[in-house]
């Protein structure tokens, strides 16, 4: 048993620089009697680096960047190319598959081998894979790299394991699936057209064999040429040319006439007994003119020419092929014509690709469409074609996630059990109607509930100002249910004083949430530097929304002397919610108003989040609010902490009261550490709003849309070797009015004027006039993809860390170890994800040029506010960008009653501890090691029925310290890590028992104590793309893997760890890819993933009958190998292209990766069916008995009728 003895004796090598600060460490205070010391904590950790193992889960969403689509009609699954090289598998909900190709090309097309478990792609690169999809992770079998030709084109018939491949060129290559090597026999492009012709006819756009016989391929190339080869004889059987170029082609099922699709926005029908002309020729949506000319039309792109049983009438279904005239005004659309009836279905985004599903596979039979898959840029939808109105089909995959670009997400693990059937209940009131009632057609694929699931929630953030809950648990996705935050709101008007400026984009984007599962609070920050407080319900209401507004942007010139504040406190009068600091009244009118005004009326709720309260910022001087980059929630003392790069505010949501509203600089009260520079006041207060708080958009013109502007509002930097002065705040003043602190005094926002070098100033910078708003439009966590490329003047080619936080957290702050500020050039990709530049080390010992300190994190829970302190009281733990932590004790009264009529007192203790880097996360631990939660109010429902013998009273779950442990007294450990390094102390001596520096050539994104295998562990995520974990308390290292080595700003604002050894982050602006770093997770995770391939019959093709197949009607089959194989037609030439071989190949697929279950399945099939055709022998014989024991009889009747009489009586 490993044991942790006294740190101050001598720490233990894995533990660095553990030895107690002089300013911080036991000696400084005396622990009182049943405080416990170093040498009382004696934890057995259990976690060791065999309990950890990165590996990728699933991924959610939609498809980013589709390109192709394609449909295995027995298995019924689908998959989905993307430009990245993604492949996404669909079947039955549950069954969801993500591959990626290693080299990043393209996906051009698939072909599935149908009912044989396998998956064709054809790629940018020129390249050919066969995937197996018989395992619950699909893997390459083979791959074919073209060396001097491109692809084009592909087509795999069915039942057949030849692929025929078109090139660019013209040529058509046939190759063998099974070796995945080519033929020798090749179609030329020059053999293909007749001698005479000079031109080349193009690409090949299509090819196909005939329905009506195997042996004759049907080539389309783009310049309107058509040829039909024979196989066997090689040679043209006939050649149609036309004046447009082909897009698509379409057989139809008798193999007599196939339709084309044309440039012109045309479809021309041809028949092969004569191939002089069409028969005919439609412009679906083209009109006749006055004048006799027809109205010029879009490109159609696609056809689908369909027979069904129950109508004579073909479908024929294309996208595309509008008039230029209409198309104007009118979106992407989907054309169904059946017989005269023309549909036409408008989409909202532009179509990629569409198929028309069947129930045969075969081509020679009546195909009996009965959906359409369509699919778009930003969206996938199935189309009914068994109704006549053509609804679409709900869809159960989560494809909406990013509806509005998502801005922020949250994680959390092991929810109470009651939560998700509550939210469902509530969210399905929230669906929308009118969808196809029958069942999701892509069906495929079997996928049952593993053995170790719990209950799990996702919560999304959206730039339109809406929050969305995810149930997911076991690795599947469901949406729960939708907030929508702008509702709180007035709809802002152009030209209404501060808010009318926010009306561009985005005033109600999500930047950060709050949730507490067990009491059902919900807290949302805004973009517009407000904080929405929501409480739950299962019932209606007519409420009155309460809207505070506070003051949190001071000014140097602002300082008052004490005598003064006791003539003009902050909070003369709790019931006003406006606090007001001195000198406020001469403001103007334009400012002291917030950025969003609240509905100042009753609204009517509907069941689920209600809105309850509304705090706000509000200008100040012409200078807009800074954003919130921080925020807590505690449903047990009824108190709301947020703070930002000025101060931090407390609000007392049961009394609807602000608490506290004080400076960064306010919080330490006499123990602020820095020796911060004299700074005389500002001359001309206006010239400081003509450049605070200044977003990215400002810098570009709205036309080239360079920047998706941050929410988080950048400070700029200038170009030059500029020495940031310190403003000087006095010492804080601090004043008592009814139980409320409150403080007048913080550190200005101003800047000295930044010159930005190589940015064009154009209208766009002339335009925004004093206090402009910084925030265009909120960037979105799925847009965040800004290179940060510097210049030569930083060290390394490395971008400063503290120009990457400032967009990253939205914290506005120059850098402590830059002597010569860098000036960075912004750009946008949007083909491609960028990665942001690794910084250095930086030092906080230059703090005279840091201009501004945010409060970066906040806790609440039960605590030592003091050294001297016996007993846990309620404490606020606040961690600044600077490293420091502060502690703020809170006296809350305990009665319910006092609760909600006396005042709650809290202020700065004095106590000061210091880490290296911005402060990101705090953690409780009791002395044995065990996670202490933070104290909750269980739930009760504000708008349930009262019933008088019971009055409703608040029941909270406390988890104080001192009730979680008795063995060593009282007294607990505190985790805090910061961007740098980690610390546990223990409190309430304040000894630091260890400290790990995590990095020294980067920093953290994000921190967070978690829950893995029975045991806590503190997981980090650095900028470099490691992983980390560290053991608690002792701050071992159990993991470090490069798990994304080039980091993007998105994944790095959405990455996010949660309990369980899970985790997760945005992949791409439509997608979520969760992730798990536990070993155990890891080794279950076959059991958690679904079964693509499930062994299935092939249906058998229709019988024709004697007469259609007398005249020509059933199909001719003719055997490709005596064609296509070596012995015929010879090898291919090697430089051709190059066979890259998999880890198997395809013989031995069905056996190696079919696994147990497969083969167990495969078993159980074959003994049913071998059992039906027993049992249909048996029915036959007993049949057959019947009618011999029946003619038996009837035989013996008649020789007894017929026995006696002569021949001629007969």
């Amino acid at each position: 048993m490993k044991k942790f003895r006294k740190v101050l004796d001598g720490l233990s090598s894995s533990s660095p620089g553990g030895v107690a600060s002089p300013s911080c460490g036991s000696a400084a205070g005396t622990p009182t009697a049943h405080a416990p010391t170093p040498q009382d904590i004696h934890v057995q950790e259990t976690l060791v680096s065999e309990n950890f193992q990165i590996c990728k889960t699933v991924r959610h969403g939609f498809p980013y960047q589709p390109t192709c689509l394609a449909f295995d009609p027995v298995q019924k699954i689908l998959a989905i190319g993307s430009r990245t090289g993604g492949i996404r598998i669909l079947g039955r909900p549950g069954v969801d598959c993500y591959s990626q190709h290693e080299s990043g090309a393209a996906v051009l097309q698939l072909q599935f081998l149908i009912n044989e478990g396998a998956l064709v792609t054809a790629c940018a690169d020129d390249t050919l894979h066969l995937w197996n999809l018989r395992q619950r992770r699909p893997a390459i079998l083979h791959s074919l790299k073209f060396n001097r030709e491109r692809i084009t084109f592909c087509h795999l018939p069915f039942q057949s394991k030849w692929l025929y491949v078109g090139t660019e060129r013209g040529n058509t290559h046939i190759v063998n699936i099974e070796s995945f090597v080519l033929s020798g026999y090749v179609i030329m492009w020059n053999k293909a057209i007749e001698l005479a012709t000079k031109a080349h006819p193009g690409p090949v756009v299509h090819l196909s064999d005939s329905p009506k016989d195997e042996g004759k391929l049907l080539i389309g190339f783009e310049s309107g040429t058509v040829v039909q080869w024979d196989l066997r004889a090689k040679k043209v059987d006939f050649r149609i040319y036309y004046d447009e170029a082909i897009h698509s082609v379409s057989w139809h099922h008798e193999g007599k006439q196939f339709m084309c699709s044309h440039s012109d926005g045309s479809l021309t029908m041809w028949n092969l007994r004569n191939t002089a002309r069409p028969i005919q020729i439609t412009y679906p949506h083209g009109k006749i003119l006055k004048d006799g000319r027809k109205e010029s039309c879009k490109p159609i792109l696609k056809v689908e020419y369909k027979t069904s049983r129950n109508s004579s009438e073909p479908y024929v279904i294309f996208s595309g092929g509008l008039s230029y005239d209409k198309s104007g005004g009118r979106r992407p659309t989907l054309t169904i014509m059946h017989g005269k009836a023309i549909t036409v279905l408008e989409m909202d985004h532009p179509i990629v690709e569409f198929l028309v599903l069947c129930d045969t596979p075969y081509s020679n039979e009546v195909q009996d469409p009965y959906a359409v898959v369509v699919l778009l840029e930003k969206d996938f939808i199935v189309v009914d074609l068994t109704q006549s109105n053509f609804p679409i089909f709900e869809n159960p995959y989560p494809m909406d996630i990013h509806e509005s670009p998502v801005t922020c997400t949250a994680y959390f693990a092991e929810c109470p059990p009651d939560i998700i059937p509550i939210l469902y209940s509530i969210g399905a009131k929230q669906k929308k109607t009118g969808y196809s009632h029958k069942e999701w057609p892509v069906s495929g694929g079997t996928w049952t509930l593993g053995s170790q699931t719990y209950p799990e929630i996702i919560v999304t953030g959206h730039a339109d100002g809406t929050v969305k809950f995810w149930d997911a648990s076991a690795i599947t996705l469901q949406m729960l249910y939708k907030l929508k935050t702008s509702k709180v709101f007035e709809k802002p008007k152009a030209g209404e004083g501060r808010a009318g400026e926010l009306v561009e984009e985005d005033p109600y984007a999500v930047q950060m949430v709050s949730w507490c599962p067990h009491s059902r609070l919900f807290c949302v920050v805004g973009i517009s530097a407000h904080v929405i407080l929501y409480r739950f319900s299962k019932h209606d209401a007519n409420t009155q929304i309460v809207s505070l507004e506070v003051r949190l942007q001071f000014d140097s010139e602002d300082v008052i002397s004490p005598s003064e504040a006791e003539n003009n406190p902050c909070f003369s009068d709790p019931s006003s919610h406006s606090p007001q600091p001195p000198g406020s009244p001469g403001s103007g009118t334009q400012d002291s108003l917030p950025c969003l005004k609240v509905k100042s009326r009753p609204v009517r709720m509907p069941p689920g989040y209600q809105a309850e309260m509304v705090v706000q910022l509000q200008w100040v001087d012409g200078e807009p609010p800074q954003q919130i980059t921080s925020l807590d929630i505690n449903s047990a003392y009824g108190l709301l902490a947020f703070g930002n790069c000025n101060g931090l505010t407390v609000v007392d949501f049961l009394q609807k009261t602000i608490l506290m509203c004080m400076g960064t600089l306010d919080l330490y009260g006499a123990a602020d550490p820095y020796q911060r520079l004299t700074r005389s006041p500002r001359k001309n207060r206006q010239s400081t709003s003509d450049f605070c708080m200044r977003g990215l958009s400002h810098f570009y013109s709205d036309s080239k849309k360079r920047i998706r502007t941050s929410y988080q509002s950048l400070t700029e930097l200038s170009d030059n070797q500029v020495s940031m002065d310190m403003e000087r705040s006095k010492s804080p003043t601090s004043d008592h009015v009814n139980g409320h602190c409150t403080s007048p005094t913080s550190q200005p926002c101003s800047v000295g004027k930044p010159r930005i070098t190589g940015v064009p100033e154009g209208p766009r910078l002339t335009r925004r006039g004093p206090g402009r708003p910084p925030f265009r439009k909120a960037q979105s966590a799925a847009c965040m993809e800004i290179s940060l490329p510097v210049s030569s003047h930083t060290e390394g080619g490395h971008a400063s860390r503290r120009a990457m936080l400032q967009q990253l957290h939205g914290v506005s702050m120059y850098s402590h170890d830059e002597h010569h500020t860098t000036s960075y050039n912004w750009s946008e990709r949007e083909s491609r994800e960028n990665s942001f530049s690794r910084s250095r080390s930086s030092s906080v010992s230059s703090i005279d040029r840091d201009t501004k300190e945010s409060v970066t994190t906040l806790q609440f829970g039960e605590s030592y506010g003091r050294k001297g302190d016996a007993l846990p009281t309620a404490c606020l733990w606040v961690g600044t960008s600077l490293g420091v932590v502060l502690l703020l004790p809170i006296s809350i009264p305990t009665e319910e009653e006092e609760r909600m009529e006396e005042p709650i007192t809290m202020g700065p203790s004095g106590t000061v501890l210091m880490l290296k880097g911005s402060v990101l996360r705090f953690a409780f631990l009791d002395c044995g090691g065990a996670l202490i939660q933070s104290p909750y109010e269980v739930w009760r429902d504000p708008n349930g029925p009262e019933d008088p013998d019971r009055p409703r009273r608040r029941k909270l779950i406390n988890f104080s310290p001192s009730s979680s442990q008795e063995a060593c007294g009282d007294g607990h450990l505190a985790v805090v890590c910061s961007e740098k390094q980690a610390k546990v102390i223990l409190m309430p001596t304040q000894a630091v028992l260890f400290t790990h520096n995590i990095t020294e050539s980067s920093f953290l994104l994000r921190a967070d104590v978690v829950s893995v295998c029975n045991s806590v562990c503190l997981a980090c995520f650095c900028a470099n793309g490691h992983i980390m974990t560290l053991s608690l308390p002792s701050l071992r290292p159990l993991m470090d893997i490069n798990y994304l080595p080039l980091t993007d700003l998105r994944i790095a604002r959405t990455f996010v760890f949660t309990n369980g050894g899970q985790a997760l982050y945005l992949s791409s602006p439509t997608e979520i890819q969760r992730l798990t770093y536990s070993q155990e997770m890891t080794d279950n995770l076959q059991d958690m993933l679904g079964e693509l391939f499930t062994p299935i019959e092939t249906p058998e093709a229709q019988n024709k009958g004697f007469l259609k197949g007398f005249f020509g009607g059933n199909a001719q089959t003719f055997d490709r190998e005596e064609l296509f194989g070596e012995a015929a037609a010879g090898k291919a030439s090697r430089s051709l292209a190059q066979h890259i071989p998999g880890p198997m190949g395809l013989e031995n697929m069905k056996a190696a990766a079919g696994g147990v279950v497969g083969d167990l399945a495969r078993a159980r099939i074959a003994l049913d069916q071998r059992g039906e055709r027993l049992g249909e022998l048996e029915e036959r014989t007993a049949l057959m008995m019947n009618s011999a024991e029946t003619f038996s009889t009837h035989a013996h009747q008649v020789m007894l009728k017929h026995k006696d009489k002569k021949w001629y009586q007969l």
